[in-house]
Parts: C-alpha cells; sequence; structure tokens
C-alpha cells in the first residue's frame, strides 16, 4: 500500500478532478442547462442522424478539456500541491507561480489550447475577447 500521503493525493485526485469532471459533463446533458457545452451539445445530438445521443467528436473534446480544467483548478485552489521542474532545470510551484490563473490560462480564448493543441477544441469565450 502506498504511503499515507500518495493515498491523500490519489482522492484528491479522483474526487476534485476525475469525479468533478465527470459531475459537471453530466451536468451538460441535463435540460435546461444552457452553458455553451450544454447548448453545442443538444444541437449535435439534433443534427445527429444516428439519433438523440451526442456524437462522439463533439462529446470527447469537451470532456478531456473539462478533465484538465479541473486538475488545473484544484492545482489553482491549492488541493494539488504541484511543482514542476522545467527542461531548463528551474522548478516553478504551480500553484504559487500560477497566480491561481491556469484553468483560465487553459481555457481561456488564445490560450493554452489555441497555442499548443493539436488536436480539436472548441473556443466558447472566443465571443470574449
Amino acid at each position: 500500500m502506498p504511503k499515507s500521503e500518495i493515498q491523500e493525493f490519489a482522492k484528491i485526485l479522483v474526487q476534485s478532478v476525475r469525479d468533478a469532471a465527470i459531475q459537471s459533463c453530466d451536468r451538460q446533458r441535463k435540460p435546461g442547462v444552457n452553458s455553451p457545452i450544454a447548448i453545442r451539445w443538444r444541437e449535435a445530438a439534433v443534427n445527429n442522424k444516428i439519433g438523440q445521443n451526442v456524437p462522439e467528436n463533439i462529446m470527447i473534446q469537451d470532456c478531456v478539456d473539462e478533465t484538465v480544467a479541473h486538475l488545473l483548478l484544484a492545482i489553482d485552489q491549492g488541493l494539488l500541491r504541484i511543482s514542476f521542474t522545467a527542461s531548463n532545470g528551474k522548478t516553478v510551484d504551480l500553484a504559487n507561480d500560477g497566480l491561481g490563473e491556469l484553468c483560465g490560462w487553459y481555457m481561456g480564448s488564445g490560450g493554452w489550447r489555441a497555442m499548443f493543441a493539436h488536436e480539436r477544441f472548441i473556443d466558447d469565450f472566443s465571443d470574449l475577447r
């Protein structure tokens, strides 16, 4: 069995990242939710000729982004105290040096997804520029 500190990390990771992302994605599928993701999923389901399910090519990218966003939010909120060592050897404390903005830098229009992603994503905040 891993050390208690590893168990604590695992619990926070599973509950604050994995479970939170699943709960968030489940909420998007509920009637009456009008977030950009919920609207996109409803429209995709209506346009899906196979049935009322959201096509995987729409849902997958949103679920992945939701999970990464929850990971970064857990770091921003100090739930996961994580440091990163860059290729130049410098180590940064992600919560402190990230200024509590990692999630925003990832999800924001023109953010990390736009700068670094090779796979598809939808910028729900592009109209806020």
